[in-house]
């Protein structure tokens, strides 16, 4: 969806008409909380995704549906606010996107108003369900994928690098993700003779200082970029510095390789979002979300930057690119 398409669907989306009021049509109210901006151009291919599927199931904006939406809440105290703001507005169901902080405000702020998450890691963990078959409680959704799957970036890159001693780990310290991705790569890193320098997600200066280091201290090392919404957000200062300090880089999503990194594998990013349109049709026509189990990723995808890896003297072995589900040359 091209942007002028995507910014007329998302003015029909804001206002509601009064012509339809007028009509009498029961009109259903949904609040979204984004953990991206709103010109970014992965939030708004995850929206178009998420309204599209919605009219598909006969839910159109400003016709039987009107839409509230607070964009980048990734910032706590900006959580807290439109979280308050959300839920004051009492609509029928709340979509929390890519934020495990913002769906933690949401859920202190009601135990009552239906919410619908989207890539969200461990909601067992965190408590925001009982359980992934039986939800429990006013929250259910879709996770990102499971802590294990993170060691298989690791094993990725040492795939494409053999050489690889030192590898950075940007990722967020503040959160039992930050810590259980980490987690999942330390167990791997031994058998791949690969050292791990664990660098916070949370601080782009402090990022640059731990890539600029490993590049000035090892002739072997390589990044890997954790699951967050921080690097989505910075995801093209992040690539930029890897390719500053010609460092090899596997990313979590797609959406980095686009922005010039070497190579990703992850869940596909915008399937969740028409996967979430098919639970908040759900929802509004009667279902509870603690009937309603929580759904694992159907989509992964491994992606491949060729011009990345010519500026970084690279040649991707047969192995890596016979499965690759896009290669950009």
């Amino acid at each position: 969806m091209k942007r002028r398409e995507f910014i007329t669907l998302l003015g029909g989306a804001a206002a509601l008409p009064l012509a339809v009021r007028a009509q009498g049509d029961r009109v259903r109210r949904i609040g979204v909380l984004m953990n991206l901006a709103a010109d970014d151009s992965q939030a708004q291919a995850r929206n178009a995704a998420f309204l599209q599927a919605l009219q598909e199931l006969g839910w159109t904006a400003g016709r039987n549906l009107q839409i509230e939406y607070r964009w980048g809440g990734e910032i706590a105290d900006r959580n807290r606010e439109y979280a308050a703001e959300l839920v004051a507005l009492a609509p029928d169901v709340i979509v929390a996107a890519g934020s495990s902080p913002g769906l933690a405000v949401l859920r202190r702020a009601t135990r009552t108003i239906p919410i619908v998450f989207a890539a969200i890691t461990d909601p067992v963990g965190q408590g925001f369900v009982e359980s992934l078959a039986r939800p429990g409680g006013n929250a259910t959704g879709f996770i990102q994928f499971e802590y294990g799957f993170s060691g298989k970036w690791l094993e990725l890159l040492k795939e494409i690098v053999p050489a690889l001693t030192h590898a950075a780990v940007i990722r967020d310290a503040t959160t039992a993700i930050g810590s259980g991705q980490l987690g999942a790569i330390q167990a791997v890193a031994p058998s791949l003779g690969v050292e791990l320098r664990p660098v916070d997600m949370q601080d782009l200066g402090e990022i640059e200082r731990a890539v600029a280091a490993l590049a000035r201290t090892s002739k072997n090392g390589g990044l890997i970029v954790t699951a967050g919404s921080f690097g989505v957000a910075h995801r093209a200062a992040i690539t930029a510095l890897a390719a500053r300090y010609l460092l090899p880089a596997v990313y979590p999503f797609h959406s980095f390789v686009t922005a010039g990194g070497l190579i990703s594998y992850g869940p596909e990013q915008i399937d969740p979002f028409r996967r979430v349109a098919g639970y908040v049709d759900r929802i509004l026509k009667g279902e509870k979300p603690a009937d309603l189990p929580v759904q694992a990723p159907t989509k992964y995808e491994l992606a491949v930057n060729l011009s990345t890896a010519k500026a970084l003297g690279l040649e991707i072995p047969a192995t890596v690119l016979a499965r690759a589900d896009e290669v950009i040359e």
